[in-house]
């Protein structure tokens, strides 16, 4: 039986730089849906790298970040799933079945990401970073998969939206609060997410604005 909300206390278990990570990745995938929809390539262009960033961040903070966010403590194997689902499974932060829905967005987006930067426009105009490392034929072929791919990118998004709504009708689980405010009302004596360093995010946000200029740049001195 549930643990009654009136019993449970509030504690952290989401910290800033993954909440931030999160909301911002929602708006740019927006945004990279509409500049395509509304054939604005240059703003398409822009959106994509600034998810590249937003990803390399996440892979860096997902080592050095706080302890719910590191991937060691929440990709678990088929034992803590089948635990989780028998409901005997305790912890905080990304459920083991939730963990491999993160896994899954977060490689797709980043394949999604990674063929943009190859791919080029029908006429040429616009062309990814890396499109020089491929033929002009290929890249045009990159660019039709990398138009199809996010279809099946929305379809996933879309499952993964259809879970959050299952938690919050089904099992009385708000997932979306968290993610805004940081704390969750958890069982009394659940222990909280040991916080991050703030310099460590600091220093994981430039790594990931110097790798995405270096591949904006076509990563010279290797570039074509």
């Amino acid at each position: 039986m549930a643990e009654p909300a009136a019993t449970r206390t509030k504690i952290a278990v989401w910290d800033l730089p993954t909440r931030l990570f999160h909301w911002t990745l929602v708006a740019l995938v927006a945004l990279s849906w509409w500049s395509a929809e509304n054939d604005q390539l240059t703003f398409h262009l822009w959106f994509g790298i600034a998810v590249l960033t937003l990803i390399v961040f996440r892979l860096l903070w997902g080592i050095f970040g706080s302890s719910t966010a590191r991937f060691a403590n929440f990709i678990r194997g088929p034992a803590a799933i089948s635990d989780y689902l028998r409901g005997s499974w305790r912890g905080i932060g990304h459920n083991p079945l939730g963990a491999l829905s993160v896994i899954a967005l977060l490689g797709m987006v980043a394949i999604e990401t990674g063929m943009g930067l190859f791919a080029s426009d029908e006429d040429g105009l616009l062309l990814g970073p890396l499109s020089g490392f491929v033929s002009t034929r290929m890249s045009e072929e990159i660019a039709e998969l990398h138009e199809d791919f996010f279809n099946i990118l929305l379809v996933v998004i879309g499952l993964h939206i259809a879970a959050i709504l299952f938690y919050w009708i089904a099992k009385k689980q708000n997932l979306i609060g968290p993610m805004v405010t940081g704390k969750a009302a958890l069982e009394p004596g659940t222990e909280p997410m040991k916080s991050g360093k703030w310099w460590a995010a600091l220093l994981c946000l430039i790594a990931a604005i110097a790798i995405s200029r270096w591949i904006l740049a076509g990563i010279p001195p290797f570039g074509p």
